[in-house]
């Protein structure tokens, strides 16, 4: 265990049972205090508070108060979560009741909503038998393209055998030294190397696929082969999890997004204005998938269990040196050097101001300065209000405009 965590332990066990923070942005304090630190990603955090007995210990609560907490978890992540994800989500936040008592407040809270749920459950159930021996067997990576008209990709890996979701990033474009630098990597050298990845045919996994291929005798059973791509609709546990992200996160902006270029409020012709909706709506995203992810890891699958609970039980993933697993760049010239080539980059749009670092920064302090955090996009465009999203976007485009003219003229 890391020694700087071992320093820090009465801080961690404040900010966890006192504070009620989730392990994730426990996580996020501690690098942004300590950069640079090894040991401070969120599978460290989860491992540290496991061994410590380090977690969130809240008396029960009364039918009012659940009824409060329900409602208040609604206002911001809308009405999609069902009992099960409802559960993960309040777990996340330190507030453990069970799926029945959650069931029955949704009911109470939003009965209109609960009918639409569960008549809607059966289209999502897959028959499909699947199996992973342990966590570390399986690692499944697949692409969401349900807002890439707007600039908005997803990128998901999920361990098979825990259903834990692993790594999530979200981007402009699809591209493959992306996808390497900010999942394949980081989620490597957090928790280790997976025996196989499955993906689809895609061209934006081959520089994460090669650098697998090259680990390969580093996985903890390296018989099997480092990966294996099928299509798509065959990588069940990440398809099952994308209705989830869709219905969560996608699906209101989109609709949002659509209303406004109907009505000529956005022109995706603009390349300026491009640029500013994938920026803007990615920002927005992320506090979605952060929400959804965070509840996804915590809610109950049945006959298995808790996916974060889960991954300490069978736990083989195998670990890895940070000093033979090479930065981007590096991996680049030695798949390079094969005779591959690779693209370096995919943009969506055009910024103005792209390699002005100060004007760049002009913009999100002038940002800020009018609205503090992106957490209230999402959670009124999650309940079907669209103002405070349009705003937004609208302003964003508005200063990117402005400091474009400022720096035409400099």
């Amino acid at each position: 265990m890391a020694k700087l965590l071992e320093e820090l332990e009465s801080l961690v066990r404040e900010l966890v049972e006192e504070r009620k923070w989730i392990l994730s942005r426990v996580s996020e304090h501690l690098k942004q205090e300590y950069p640079g630190t090894r040991g401070l990603s969120l599978r460290s955090v989860e491992r540290f508070c496991q061994l410590k007995d380090i977690h969130h210990r809240t008396s029960r609560l009364n039918d009012t108060t659940l009824d409060h907490v329900v409602s208040d978890a609604i206002n911001m992540v809308g009405p999609t979560y069902g009992r099960k994800t409802m559960t993960g989500l309040l777990r996340s936040r330190g507030i453990s009741v069970s799926k029945a008592r959650v069931g029955t407040s949704l009911r109470r809270v939003d009965p209109t909503h609960h009918i639409h749920r569960s008549r809607v459950t059966r289209r999502h159930l897959n028959p499909v038998p699947y199996h992973a021996d342990y966590f570390g067997h399986k690692l499944h990576i697949d692409q969401n393209e349900k807002l890439v008209m707007f600039g908005v990709t997803h990128i998901c890996a999920v361990d098979g055998f825990s259903g834990k979701i692993v790594g999530f990033i979200t981007m402009p474009v699809k591209n493959c030294l992306e996808i390497y630098r900010h999942l394949y990597r980081p989620l490597t050298l957090d928790y280790g190397l997976w025996d196989q990845i499955r993906v689809d045919h895609g061209k934006e996994w081959h520089l994460m696929l090669f650098m697998q291929e090259q680990l390969a005798n580093y996985r903890y059973n390296y018989d099997r082969a480092p990966h294996l791509q099928t299509t798509s609709k065959l990588n069940h546990c990440v398809e099952r999890l994308w209705v989830e992200i869709n219905k969560r996160v996608n699906y209101p902006k989109k609709l949002c997004l659509i209303h406004l270029e109907e009505r000529g409020e956005i022109d995706m012709d603009d390349l300026l204005v491009k640029f500013c909706v994938s920026l803007f709506t990615i920002r927005v995203a992320i506090v979605g998938t952060t929400m959804a992810t965070s509840a996804w890891n915590e809610h109950s699958v049945p006959g298995q269990g808790i996916p974060n609970e889960r991954m300490l039980r069978a736990n083989h993933v195998a670990p890895i040196d940070p000093n033979i697993l090479p930065e981007t760049e590096v991996a680049v010239e030695q798949m390079e050097s094969l005779g591959s080539h690779l693209t370096r980059f995919s943009p969506f749009g055009q910024d103005p101001l792209e390699g002005h670092g100060h004007f760049c920064r002009q913009r999100d302090e002038q940002f800020e300065a009018r609205f503090p955090n992106y957490d209230d996009f999402f959670h009124s465009v999650a309940n079907s209000d669209f103002t405070l999203f349009r705003q937004g976007l609208l302003y964003t485009i508005e200063i990117t405009r402005h400091l474009e003219l400022q720096l035409n003229n400099t």
